[in-house]
């Protein structure tokens, strides 16, 4: 008899009500789906694409705003006062759509994006984790860090490239993309395959130490609310309430990176030597405070970005759990 038959019959024996033993049969199997602590890769990669695809059609317009504000270098006129205005002029010169300008190379890779990094977070947790379900603040570290640099070679340096080459291609008198496909091909012919890894380096420092901080965060608060066991069920409102937390405590840690990392992939990032070039010269003519451009429209989007990819991973995980057992 599995355990899970096991916890389910002890339930409808202590009681006979059916929607007692729904709910024990739910909590029974929703914890980890296998040992203590530990949940099967191949449910992240389902429950986590499907979170990475939902989450990014409803916070994209903010990401592209943000995009814009970055990308907007200090001149003697600047095209766009700040956040709002970026919006306002993107909506009369555009449209409303104008504001999902790039979508579509951001939205095929955000559902990969979500399966490899939940994906490899479990692999590794699952590596490290003890016989009590837990993990040291180092491994949690560790976890978040593999996570991150995985998905930002795999998935994210192409996407990223792709997406923000098509934002600031909108920009120009003359757009050269007419869609994705289009736009992919553009920037192969023209500069090779290396034309969609443009700031690598950037990309893995960025998404390495965003998934670090991300899940260091939550997974302490997590197990915070949890009083130290990793079976108990806090609930979506106070998931998606640390899921916020965790999102706000990266905005402020890497926008820096996040910074470069756009100018490194943009049309103008030529001009740039490499990474460390383009921090120089950040510096030189822009000043510090430039390396926290787009922090607002930043933080707003990826505080429920990542409240709302955990809330719906979270969910996902328990049903997954009901339906597909696993050891």
């Amino acid at each position: 008899m599995s355990s899970l038959e096991s916890c389910s019959r002890g339930a409808l024996a202590a009681s006979p009500d059916p929607a007692t033993f729904y709910r024990s049969k739910y909590l029974c199997a929703s914890p980890s789906g296998g040992g203590k602590g530990k949940r099967h890769p191949g449910k992240a990669i389902l429950a986590g694409g499907i979170a990475g695809g939902l989450e990014i059609c409803c916070t994209f317009p903010t990401e592209y705003v943000k995009t814009q504000v970055q990308l907007d270098e200090r001149a003697s006129k600047p095209a766009f006062k700040g956040p709002i205005d970026c919006a306002v002029k993107t909506v009369k010169g555009h449209g409303f759509l104008g504001l999902y300008r790039g979508l579509s190379s951001l939205l095929y890779g955000s559902i990969p994006k979500a399966s490899v990094r939940f994906a490899m977070f479990e692999y590794l947790k699952n590596s490290m984790v003890d016989d009590t379900g837990k993990l040291t603040q180092v491994q949690t570290l560790l976890c978040g860090l593999g996570a991150g640099v995985t998905e930002a070679v795999v998935i994210v340096c192409p996407m990223e490239t792709v997406k923000v080459k098509f934002i600031h291609d909108q920009t120009q008198p003359n757009p050269r993309f007419k869609g994705f496909f289009s736009g992919v091909s553009t920037i192969v012919k023209t500069e090779g395959l290396g034309g969609v890894y443009k700031g690598l380096t950037a990309t893995v420092i960025k998404q390495g130490t965003n998934q670090m901080i991300r899940f260091f965060v939550y997974s302490n608060l997590k197990n915070h609310l949890q009083g130290g066991d990793p079976s108990v069920d806090i609930g979506s409102v106070r998931t998606f309430i640390i899921g916020g937390i965790a999102g706000a405590a990266s905005v402020f840690g890497n926008t820096p990176v996040d910074v470069v990392k756009t100018r490194m992939q943009g049309l103008d990032a030529h001009k740039y030597k490499n990474t460390l070039d383009c921090v120089m010269r950040i510096i030189k003519y822009e000043g510090l405070k430039a390396f926290y451009k787009g922090t607002v429209p930043r933080l707003g989007r990826v505080c429920f970005d990542v409240a709302f990819v955990f809330t719906f991973y979270e969910n996902v995980m328990k049903l997954l759990d009901y339906v597909w057992e696993t050891n």
